[in-house]
């Protein structure tokens, strides 16, 4: 009985050896994407990321208060190409169900769950700049510097959304990068609504930016270790980012690669990729189109524009955006589930 005794313990140890091996080995971040030099790598081959902007995946009408229309999101992640990235908002606001104003991962949780049944890839972006689809106010300067750290209208403040975002899903493979937040600036609003005209951008702002990247990059790390983090910069003369601010925010050591957002016929792309040697993505790159252009002319603009971006030394790009209802009557960004953008070479 004896030996027996210490035969079932030994099965046991190992049986429980391997139970806590497993339970280790699924909630340790591991990461699919990469940094080399001036590219990126998927599984450590070479990649340039193409994709969509997908901006309302999370929304969930019958839960949160949404950010667009509903998506079908079996549909439209089994509509992807493999390594194909899809960029989308992950806020506080998403997250909370709008009949009892509490937490409920629910609709971010379904995102990353169909995303990881499809082997999609996703950069989830934490906050926006504008306010849109949260609380609806411009972040300012001082929120940047300390209002970040304290809660405002949401239940958590941005600083705890971080880490509770990324202890909830950075074990994720679907997970390409984070983005603390959508094109920052740190302005000094003086009116009600931070309109650009009433709105002043102070000598010490580059470097306010700076150190609001290096701080909550450190706190996304304290959780995850190996997801890339990115810097959602527009890549024009915005406040904090204009001149020589754009390098000094990249080169934060909590940022690994920047992007640059093309509304701009990409006018500042070639200075902002001499101001750095980290990977630059374009991750929004926005042509109208419908009631002003036809759909198949702005798809042929679009695979130019991406080849030009290869050759410039940017290292992906991102089209703004998709929408499961496009407005074909309307001048719009829109890229609906049938719009012959997404049929070309440089997405496929």
């Amino acid at each position: 009985m004896r030996t027996g005794a210490i035969f079932l313990a030994t099965v046991l140890s190992v049986v429980l050896a391997v139970a806590v091996c497993a339970a280790t080995s699924s909630t340790t971040p591991v990461s699919r994407v990469g940094v080399s030099g001036n590219g990126l790598t998927l599984d450590g081959v070479p990649w340039w990321p193409t994709g969509l902007d997908a901006y309302q995946l999370a929304t969930h009408w019958s839960v949160n208060r949404g950010c667009g229309a509903e998506v079908d999101l079996d549909a439209y992640f089994m509509s992807r190409p493999p390594g194909s990235v899809t960029r989308f908002n992950a806020f506080q606001q998403l997250a909370v169900n709008k009949s009892t104003g509490r937490i409920d991962f629910g609709p971010i949780d379904a995102v990353f769950a169909a995303a990881e049944r499809h082997g999609s890839l996703v950069i989830p972006v934490l906050a926006g700049q504008d306010g849109a689809c949260e609380d609806e106010r411009y972040k300012d300067r001082d929120w940047y510097r300390s209002g970040w750290t304290v809660p405002g209208s949401a239940s958590l403040s941005y600083r705890d959304w971080v880490s509770t975002a990324v202890s909830r899903w950075g074990a994720s493979p679907a997970i390409a990068a984070w983005e603390p937040i959508g094109e920052p600036e740190a302005g000094i609003c003086h009116d009600a609504g931070c309109s650009p005209q009433q709105r002043s951008c102070p000598d010490d702002s580059a470097q306010v930016l700076r150190d609001w990247h290096d701080a909550v990059g450190a706190l996304i790390r304290t959780s995850d270790p190996v997801h890339p983090i990115t810097a959602g910069l527009l890549g024009g003369d915005q406040c904090g980012t204009a001149g020589p601010g754009y390098a000094l925010v990249a080169d934060s050591p909590y940022v690994d690669f920047v992007q640059y957002h093309d509304y701009d016929d990409a006018a500042f792309l070639p200075q902002r990729l001499a101001q750095t040697s980290k990977p630059l993505v374009v991750t929004e790159l926005g042509i109208h189109a419908g009631s002003c252009l036809p759909l198949q002319e702005r798809a042929d603009r679009i695979g130019a524009r991406i080849d030009s971006y290869a050759e410039l030394g940017a290292a992906g790009a991102l089209l703004w955006a998709f929408v499961p209802d496009p407005r074909p009557e309307q001048c719009t960004y829109d890229i609906g589930p049938d719009d012959p953008v997404l049929a070309i070479p440089q997405l496929n």
